[in-house]
């Protein structure tokens, strides 16, 4: 009888990633192949967020890494290479990636090989040219420095505590000399169904780190003694668990687009290259018609229970889609709880709402009609008022084929026009193609927005990248960012009722930042000054507070009044004037 993988191994609760790989030079096409990576506390599964059995004083909060260069060693001591293979393993909710495909061929083995990070060429290489999905791709694993250049090879950051307090410690292993190669001495046949699974103990990577001694960062900058010591620990710290023969399942194709409807004509957005590729919804295709009606429907007043307020109303294309209020105010008066966020390269977006209740953007746009502090209407009331004109059935029909309107009609259609809202003309941008040049202020608080604050190692800088990283200047998906919070609001941790989430708010991007005042889940901040002031003083600490502020001193950062005023110089710079004309030139097509 042959058990399932899971019958043989347990599944830890908080990740499971598989790896299949194509393993190229070989004659005979092979069987299935998966790795299993399990990682530990010791002889315990790690439990994320929980103090480790080996060092209690610390917490793990994120365990990120990039794997390349698979191979196998075959009975004779040669290896069968893989070429081109990358996987990206994540220990974060929701964040482990499959991959399957054919593997080793029959015959003997007796050892596997891989290697934690990239090469230089694909670590030099540009981002965006990865396709949606590719574990190389800056919006799957979030590893992608930027304007510092290349991959994150593996992120470890999380809390410990000292002399009665808990700070941040954040591990960013990085660069050529810390590419780690993981060599495993371990027996099975090859020509079948085939798992492997390796465990991965944290208590060894961590062995003989002194947080209090050695730092609590590293961005592995050349020479860094703490970089060196865990790209050891780290190559010493996987062991084989064991090994399954399981029964074969075909993988999973995608399925064929959804024809867009008789007589549409397609939209295609023209997105920059500097952007991370993107995959648009293959059952809600875009077409001119669909967008239009969108649009139509995003201004329309009817969407609210008296006819007073639209999705604009709120969403003011002179701000980015934002709104100048404190908290909006609904239909009938009734004020609002948060500020309403900017809407612009929302094609990128992984969850809805500041505390993403929403997991997609089509689930996300009806949830306002029916909202009581909102729009407070039924979607059985707006399907009858918009029914009731002839004028609206013509234009459903031009973009569905028929004239039925529906809500879920509805929602395709504000998908569909939301999706072609991108922003990515601003003078930084501008600048990046050497067509605009930013001033010397502006240029100072690049800087300063893309180096951290590790003065042990001579760096002053804002650390802003860590969370605004990349060209969609956003890379995290949910932060603490160390504010006073509302007895009322918890932010994320309202909808996964997870502890660890509490204070914990989407990370917005900084595009047309100075557009989108005020700022923060709760419209805290009139200005960019106020913002940059938070985050140069002492913020609120908690268990929760994101580790790249927990690491730094209770004071904060304390830039100077000249750094404070070239940081708000360069945000400034990220506004996309062209965006935020009135008209429908606003969206980008091609």
């Amino acid at each position: 009888m042959v058990r399932s993988f899971t019958d043989s191994f347990p599944r830890p609760a908080f990740l499971l990633v598989w790896l299949a790989v194509m393993l190229m030079g070989i004659e005979a096409r092979g069987q299935a192949f998966r790795l299993q990576i399990l990682p530990k506390d010791g002889s315990e599964d790690l439990i994320m967020n929980q103090p480790l059995h080996g060092k209690p004083a610390v917490k793990v909060s994120r365990l990120d890494f990039l794997l390349s260069g698979l191979a196998l060693r075959k009975k004779d001591g040669s290896w069968a290479e893989s070429r081109d293979w990358f996987a990206f393993l994540s220990a974060a909710p929701g964040k482990s990636m499959t991959a399957e495909g054919w593997g080793t061929p029959e015959g003997e083995y007796t050892g596997l090989r891989f290697r934690i990070g990239v090469d230089e060429a694909t670590n030099k290489a540009d981002p965006g040219t990865f396709p949606p999905g590719h574990a190389l791709n800056p919006q799957v694993n979030g590893l992608h420095w930027g304007w510092l250049g290349g991959y994150i090879f593996l992120a470890l950051e999380g809390r410990w505590q000292h002399n009665g307090k808990a700070d941040g410690f954040s591990f960013h292993l990085a660069n050529a000399p810390q590419l780690m190669t993981v060599e495993l001495p371990v027996e099975f046949r090859g020509g079948r169904p085939l798992t492997l699974a390796v465990e991965f103990d944290l208590n060894r990577v961590l062995e003989g780190v002194d947080f209090a001694k050695d730092d609590t960062s590293t961005h592995s900058r050349a020479g860094d003694p703490l970089a060196a010591r865990l790209k050891q620990n780290i190559e010493q710290a996987f062991r084989v668990r064991g090994v399954n023969y399981d029964v074969y399942q075909a993988p999973a194709f995608t399925e064929a687009a959804v024809p867009a409807p008789p007589g549409t004509h397609p939209f295609k957005p023209a997105i920059t290259q500097r952007f991370p590729q993107v995959k648009f919804p293959q059952d809600n295709p875009l077409t001119r018609e669909g967008v239009a009606l969108g649009r139509r429907l995003f201004h329309d007043t009817r969407l609210s229970i008296n006819n007073k307020q639209s999705c604009a109303s709120c969403h003011d294309q002179t701000r980015a889609f934002a709104n100048a209020r404190r908290f909006s105010l609904g239909a009938e008066g009734q004020t609002g709880s948060r500020n309403a966020m900017p809407l612009f390269n929302l094609a990128w977006s992984q969850a809805f709402f500041w505390d993403g209740r929403a997991p997609t953007l089509r689930q996300q746009v009806l949830m306002p009609i029916q909202d009581h502090q909102e729009m407070n209407e039924t979607l059985e009331n707006v399907v009858t008022k918009l029914r009731a004109d002839e004028e609206s059935a013509q234009i459903f029909a031009q973009a569905f084929g028929s004239p039925e309107i529906t809500p879920d009609r509805i929602a395709l259609a504000l998908e569909q026009f939301l999706l072609t809202l991108i922003s990515q003309e601003s003078r930084f941008d501008q600048a990046a193609r050497k067509v605009a040049e930013l001033t010397e202020s502006e240029k100072r608080g690049l800087q300063l927005f893309v180096t951290e604050f590790d003065p042990k190692r001579g760096l002053r800088g804002a650390d802003c990248f860590h969370c605004h990283g990349g060209t969609l200047f956003v890379s995290q998906t949910f932060a603490n960012n160390g504010l006073e919070l509302a007895v009322e609001d918890v932010g994320l941790m309202k909808v996964t009722q997870n502890k660890a989430d509490r204070g914990k708010f989407k990370v917005p991007s900084l595009r047309n930042i100075a557009l989108t005042a005020p700022y923060m889940h709760d419209g805290r901040f009139g200005t960019l000054e106020e913002v940059v002031e938070h985050y140069s003083g002492g913020m609120r600490r908690s268990a929760t507070l994101d580790p790249n502020l927990a690491k730094h001193p209770e004071a904060g950062i304390q830039l100077t009044k000249q750094e404070k005023a070239d940081l708000v110089a360069f945000l400034r710079s990220l506004t996309d004037e062209s965006f935020v004309q009135d008209g429908a030139a606003n969206t980008a097509t091609r």
